[in-house]
């Protein structure tokens, strides 16, 4: 931090007025400050609150009798500025900056615009029992809610910025005394490393700050929840914030986290638990199904049960692609379905979608495209996608789909047998802020179980999980 004013002060004006040049919606205006000072205010109309500007300074500095220019302005707050480059980036960041050329005296009036939408339901996120609101792009408005949810001394903030052109502002939160300090250090260590001009996304702060960058699954929770991010926090991870992003970045995390929803904590434990063990269920039948199908149907006929058999020789008699090609080909096709209905307005992207995939699934039969049985399957596997709640992970499982039908149109059931044991190797390898992935299986922590394949009682998890490595392992209140 700067300690003492720049020497240079006096060129301010001008450099500033050259900075703003070709600037529409810059303006720099003389008012009087009583009745002998003339003070320059310099402003960008765009990013201020207009309607506050002449009720918070321009009214305050005409009925302004002293020498000082803090001491008239007390409807707004206000700071010093230090240096040009301080005004400089003040300016653009929606402050008001007001200059006494005879004392040379510059300070800037914290007037940013409140342009942002209403706090809403998350959109990606859905539950049923639970709180409604998600985080904006607004980062204040989002921290205001972290701190809502968490009303205590020991939840503490660091502020970076990172991209020189974007100026993106990054908060780290995390609970003094609670998280391990390992993690603290290294995600400090992280974004100060980011070294990139634009960064207008928690996801792209996310490929800088990974662990590993060239694999399919993320290493941060990306959330839009206000309670998940609290829930975390008060287990012993941290939580990033980057303005103009609606999403949160929550870590260290393990490859579990990643079927776990929010709801899962508003439930009741047995129901919960079985909501979870069926995600598990459906996230290994989504990537195993049509592969298993492609490797039956080439190799391993004969494990077929008889009357089976007959029904997939009745549908495939007539069809000119191998299994290979038929399942290939429906993957393609359900995920260009997927990403039309996504991209398409949201009141016809539904229509898209049910339509598109009834008539181009019938379309397919009747030209010989592909069989019954593999449209039946591709339904029940395409609708097992949607149970993982992380809809990351759901677009890393297309490639591993893919991955596991390649292998089983080669090898057959062997194919399948390893391309799994390969995933499971890779998730292995992974990390997240230096924690392993795969965690509480390899390494072992029994105790974490009972919140991994299912949500045990809340009165049986009276300690934080133990892979995370918290300062505070109990999770009972603390006596005064």
């Amino acid at each position: 931090m700067v300690e003492k004013y720049d020497s240079q002060m006096s060129t301010w004006l001008d450099e500033l007025k050259q900075k703003l040049n070709n600037m529409d919606d810059a303006e720099v205006v003389e008012h009087k400050m009583g009745t002998r000072t003339t003070v320059h205010v310099l402003y960008i109309k765009t990013l201020i609150d207009q309607e506050r500007l002449n009720e918070a300074i321009i009214q305050p500095l005409h009925r302004s009798t002293g020498i000082s220019l803090s001491s008239c302005i007390t409807n707004a707050k206000v700071s010093e500025v230090l240096s040009m480059e301080d005004a400089e980036q003040k300016i653009m960041q929606g402050f008001i900056l007001l200059n006494d050329s005879v004392n040379d005296q510059w300070i800037g009036v914290q007037m940013e615009n409140p342009l942002g939408r209403a706090v809403e339901p998350s959109q990606t996120e859905t539950v049923i029992y639970g709180a409604k609101d998600s985080f904006s792009e607004q980062i204040d408005k989002n921290i205001t809610m972290l701190r809502r949810r968490l009303p205590i001394t020991t939840l503490k903030t660091e502020s970076f910025t990172v991209g020189s052109l974007s100026k993106s502002k990054v908060v780290l939160l995390y609970i003094d005394g609670l998280i391990n300090p390992e993690y603290v250090s290294l995600a400090r260590k992280k974004i100060e490393s980011v070294d990139y001009d634009q960064l207008l996304d928690s996801s792209q702060l996310a490929a800088f700050i990974e662990d590993h960058h060239h694999t399919v699954l993320p290493q941060f929770l990306q959330t839009e929840r206000p309670d998940a991010c609290a829930y975390a926090l008060g287990e012993g991870k941290l939580t990033l914030l980057i303005s103009n992003s609606p999403f949160a970045l929550i870590g260290p995390i393990t490859f579990f986290h990643l079927f776990q929803s929010p709801e899962d904590y508003f439930l009741r434990w047995p129901v919960a638990s079985a909501l979870r063990l069926i995600r598990y269920g459906s996230f290994v039948v989504s990537l195993t199904m049509i592969p298993f199908y492609v490797a039956l149907t080439t190799f391993h006929y004969q494990m077929i049960p008889l009357p089976i058999l007959f029904v997939l020789l009745e549908s495939r008699s007539k069809l000119p692609f191998t299994p290979f090609a038929e399942g290939f080909f429906m993957i393609i096709t359900l995920e260009i379905i997927k990403e039309a209905s996504l991209r398409m307005p949201s009141k016809t992207s539904q229509t898209l979608g049910v339509i598109g995939g009834i008539v181009i699934g019938q379309a397919a039969v009747e030209a010989g495209f592909a069989s019954k049985v593999l449209i039946v399957l591709m339904g029940i596997s395409a609708i097992a996608f949607f149970l993982v709640p992380n809809y990351q992970v759901t677009k890393s499982m297309v490639l591993m789909q893919v991955l596991l039908l390649i292998l089983a149109s080669f090898l057959g059931l062997p194919g399948i047998v390893i391309g799994l044991i390969g995933i499971l190797a890779h998730i292995h390898g992974l990390t997240s802020l230096g924690q392993p992935y795969f965690a509480p299986i390899a390494p072992f922590y029994g105790k974490d179980w009972k919140d991994l394949f299912i949500r045990g009682p809340l009165i049986w998890m009276k300690t934080r999980p133990k892979n995370l490595k918290p300062l505070r392992k109990s999770r009972k209140e603390i006596k005064k």
